[in-house]
């Protein structure tokens, strides 16, 4: 691979994994409705002003990781946002089969983003490419 295309495949690597915060920040601003009974269906009050708290840090949060500007800022937000997400939305130990089994397969898979956006922060920090 040419070193001149690298930073367009760190930057789509970096798209990618920001891609679900941008389009649930996105929907939620777009359905703001919605985003409120997303944040009533896990019981999380109060649901309006914390609906406008998760689409300023995914939409934000991405926007840092995308720009490099304090990308390692933006990644530990977003870990820290998907691991608190995480307990909250996908308790899968207290759930009947067959939601358990799903349940947990997106629980470990969610625990994956964190450890990608971990090393985003880390490897950002390690090179000294922040503001």
């Amino acid at each position: 691979m040419r070193s001149t295309a690298s930073p367009v495949w760190r930057w789509i690597a970096l798209l990618l994994l920001c891609a679900a915060y941008l389009q649930g920040g996105l929907t939620k601003a777009v359905d703001f409705n919605a985003a409120i009974a997303e944040m009533n269906h896990f019981g999380l009050s109060p649901a309006g002003p914390l609906a406008v708290a998760v689409i300023v840090l995914e939409l934000g949060a991405s926007a840092l990781i995308l720009t490099g500007f304090w990308r390692w800022l933006g990644a530990l937000a977003l870990a820290g946002f998907t691991l608190l997400a995480t307990f909250v939305a996908l308790r899968f130990w207290e759930m009947p089969q067959p939601e358990r089994f799903m349940a947990a397969n997106s629980f470990f898979e969610h625990l994956g983003l964190v450890g990608g956006f971990l090393l985003v922060a880390w490897l950002d920090l390690k090179d000294g490419a922040h503001d």
